[in-house]
């Protein structure tokens, strides 16, 4: 199994921002979002042209050994998110690096605004945060302040305990229309990305319909969201234990990792992946 790259694809490319990700979205161009935590990963994402890397708190469990992403700390995030962003900084990368912030982290607009600027001088571009119409004065707080953020909603690994376990969200006619509340709310409040994790696919394509300045991308949760996003060790295979439904090992379809990645991204573009069937639920 190989990590050396063997097509420049990125080489191309101008580099992503916010306006790049609003231009993407106005003109219906897929999204590709995909997890990484060290700078090799990070700089072949780049070569297989990712748009925004994910410098996720799933790095709690595929790194660190743990059940969930609870125990992760702001000190983790912050050394990951350097290690990405030196990956990318060596060969001029073009992803957009979006840094989790981790659970305790942004209980008050004062709090998130300090932890985020962590996570922005280590080299992130953009922070992402778990929750609904509670973190809109959150938003709101960090955008004016100059941090770009993308929400997170349907299935929050932060509320695992509160939520019962991983389970799919918007299932009933009232959580559909919370979720749709939650995503006009942070829209409202600045949010320009929202990740939809484990949503119906049909209320994940209603949500992207009715937000205008605000990406979706969904994991589970259909092909209808403005981008996709995997976690990379589903996607390359090598998972620990049960791995999501939703996901697809895309190492299958190539002898290498940049070629894995490359196929992802393929697939992505062309509304190959996924499938809607699999996220009826």
């Amino acid at each position: 199994m190989s990590v050396q790259p063997s097509a420049p694809t990125a080489s191309l490319r101008p580099a992503m921002n916010m306006h790049s990700l609003m231009k993407m979205l106005a003109e219906g161009e897929k999204i590709t979002m995909l997890t990484a935590y060290d700078a090799t990963f990070a700089a072949v994402a780049d070569l297989a042209g990712i748009e925004i890397i994910l410098v996720g708190d799933s790095l709690g469990m595929v790194c660190q050994g743990h059940n969930s992403t609870l125990p992760v700390t702001l000190e983790a995030m912050r050394y990951h998110t350097e290690c990405v962003a030196r990956g990318l900084q060596k060969q001029n990368g073009r992803p957009l690096v979006l840094g989790d912030m981790p659970f305790g982290s942004y209980a008050t607009p004062e709090q998130a605004f300090r932890s985020a600027s962590v996570l922005m001088q280590a080299g992130a571009h953009m922070v992402k945060l778990e929750g609904g119409a509670w973190l809109a004065p959150t938003v709101e707080f960090l955008v004016t302040r100059g941090i770009p953020v993308c929400g997170h909603l349907g299935l929050t690994p932060q509320s695992v305990n509160t939520l019962g376990g991983y389970r799919v969200q918007g299932r009933t006619e009232s959580a559909a229309q919370q979720l749709m509340n939650d995503s006009l709310l942070l829209q409202n409040a600045g949010a320009q990305a929202l990740v939809l994790e484990m949503v119906p696919a049909v209320l994940s394509g209603e949500i992207t319909h009715a937000l205008k300045t605000c990406a979706t991308v969904g994991i589970g949760a259909g092909v209808d969201t403005a981008g996709q996003i995997l976690v990379l060790h589903d996607m390359l295979g090598v998972t620990q234990g049960k791995v999501p439904k939703f996901a697809h090992n895309f190492m299958t379809e190539s002898g290498s990792i940049l070629g894995a990645m490359q196929a992802f991204v393929q697939a992505v573009k062309t509304k190959k992946f996924p499938i809607n069937e699999l996220h009826a639920w």
